[in-house]
């Protein structure tokens, strides 16, 4: 009996390894073009080059970005990835800006919440939570649910997924700044490395 136990976990252990090696390659495209999308859906339309992906650590946690320019070089916005808990768990935004640090458009690449309540957060259009975010200016606006104090109306019967995305936005702000004090700062200077990219791409 033991033997055949250990057989029946070899044979599953091999066959869930053929199965990952098989779907591992498809995932990972398929996450990669999401990925992509996402940055061009939440950068401004002149964004017509971006950058590879870099990283920059904001209070001892590693956030990735992309920076993003136009035909002319000119830096245009930036693109960076947060991720917040909500009611279900964690919820990944893609988050753009324009050059000037205000919020381009935001995208929810990942989350769990409740279909129908918090779920509400990735519903697309001008009737959407997530449209009052475009054109959001947090030198101006404060990013906290009116219930808070804020400025963020808050999906009906979801005031903790709404808490969660208004922060997870408040995140992406300080990191946007912290990348603006880097020794690569938002300016108007087309990186070696950029056109080294667009270079093989061509």
């Amino acid at each position: 009996m033991t033997l055949c136990l250990l057989l029946i976990c070899f044979v599953c252990s091999g066959l869930l390894a053929g199965v990952y090696a098989l779907t591992k390659s498809p995932i990972e495209a398929a996450a990669k073009a999401k990925n992509e999308a996402a940055i061009k859906e939440v950068l401004p339309e002149s964004a017509s080059q971006i950058e590879q992906e870099r990283t920059v650590t904001v209070a001892d946690k590693q956030y990735s970005y992309n920076l993003a320019y136009d035909a002319q070089g000119n830096t245009v916005g930036c693109a960076i990835n947060v991720s917040t808990l909500g009611f279900g768990g964690p919820i990944l935004i893609k988050v753009g800006f324009d050059s000037e640090g205000v919020i381009y458009n935001t995208k929810v690449l990942s989350q769990s919440e409740t279909p129908g309540l918090g779920a509400k957060c990735t519903e697309p259009g001008e009737s959407g939570f997530a449209f009052q975010f475009k054109g959001w200016d947090p030198s101006v606006k404060k990013l906290s649910v009116k219930k808070d104090g804020g400025d963020v109306n808050a999906i009906t019967a979801s005031t903790i997924t709404s808490r969660a995305y208004s922060a997870g936005l408040a995140t992406a702000v300080e990191v946007f700044r912290a990348i603006a004090q880097t020794p690569m700062p938002l300016d108007d200077a087309i990186s070696d490395e950029v056109e080294k990219s667009n270079t093989e791409e061509e």
